[in-house]
């Protein structure tokens, strides 16, 4: 019997984070501020298990190369996806990711391509999104005098706002937000600005990486266009969030869950799921299990199809271009 592979989250401590992940998700996190739950992951800076069936105690990354026919025997070597929440107690440091090319010259990884689900938003919660140079020599001179409020575009936000971030775009997540956040699988960032703060593990203020994010930013910022596609069955709601969006490294759904939903996998081999509200239930084949919020896993490819039923919403992911 074939059945979804459940993960145990990872949680890393964050200068900026809070304890909200306990609270809204009723997690058992550590002591401290914590920024991130990483949700699923494979990458080796914040590894997930499997939790249940044959591979549990396994990491994702040693079921994704051991147990190739579970994601649909891909030619790709390392698990494609990372999938986050993040809670910003306070401002994320502004910041960008880079592409694949530079990431692999700077780092030797993935490039970080992400979005982000808007969670929780507080009153009056916004964003850094983009930037207003008009060319390199604009952006330089901005960053170098510090014309932050010049340079950066604030957007306010609320809860269920959807955000594509492609590698090369300015931005920071700022207090009072939590948000589901998928993304290639790579934890490099780089900082333009930290408000000076400085780091209680240290002492210090936190590094900059100017170099290598001036390299990384593109110029002059264009806002994506976000093409969502809405589908109702019954009670439920289906929105597809990334239709024919370019770059693109995955695709991502909400899955609104009002009565018994028929799926199956997308455009790959198998499928991401977050519950992140509600409660329900997964049923294929002969399997059945009672999912509730806070629970992440992945469907593998084995499970063609599948039911989801009760009152839940997810957020659900599927890699792209990895055969």
């Amino acid at each position: 019997m074939m059945e979804p592979l459940f993960l145990k989250p990872f949680f890393q401590p964050k200068i900026w984070g809070g304890r909200r992940l306990e609270g809204e998700f009723d997690y058992s996190i550590p002591d401290g501020n914590i920024g991130e739950c990483w949700a699923i992951s494979a990458h080796p800076h914040g590894m997930t298990y499997i939790k249940n069936g044959p591979l549990e105690g396994v990491s994702l990354a040693d079921a994704y190369k051991k147990n190739p026919e579970y994601f649909g025997n891909p030619k790709t070597d390392k698990f494609p996806l990372l999938t986050k929440i993040i809670d910003a107690n306070k401002d994320l440091s502004i910041q960008v990711h880079p592409d694949n090319e530079l990431a692999e010259k700077y780092e030797g990884e993935l490039g970080k391509t992400e979005c982000w689900y808007v969670l929780k938003a507080n009153q009056n919660a916004s964003l850094i999104y983009g930037h207003s140079a008009k060319n390199h020599d604009d952006l330089v001179n901005m960053i170098s005098d510090k014309k932050w409020d010049r340079l950066l575009k604030k957007i306010p936000i609320k809860t269920g706002d959807f955000f594509y971030v492609p590698s090369g775009t300015v931005h920071a997540i700022n207090a009072g937000t939590m948000v589901l956040e998928t993304q290639q699988s790579s934890d490099t960032t780089y900082r333009l600005y930290d408000y000076d703060r400085i780091d209680p593990n240290t002492g210090n203020t936190r590094p900059l990486d100017l170099k290598k994010a001036i390299a990384s930013i593109s110029v002059p910022f264009v806002a994506p266009q976000i093409n969502k596609k809405i589908s109702n069955s019954d009670q439920s709601r289906t929105t597809e969030f990334l239709s024919g969006i370019s770059p693109a490294y995955f695709d991502i759904w909400k899955w609104e869950i009002g009565s018994l939903t028929d799926f199956h996998h997308e455009k790959g081999s198998y499928t991401l799921v977050s519950i992140v509200d509600g409660e329900g239930t997964f049923l294929s084949d002969n399997f059945k299990k009672i999912i509730k919020k806070g629970e992440h896993f992945i469907i593998p490819a084995q499970i063609k199809k599948w039911q989801l039923d009760g009152k839940l919403t997810a957020i659900a992911s599927e890699p792209l271009d990895q055969n």
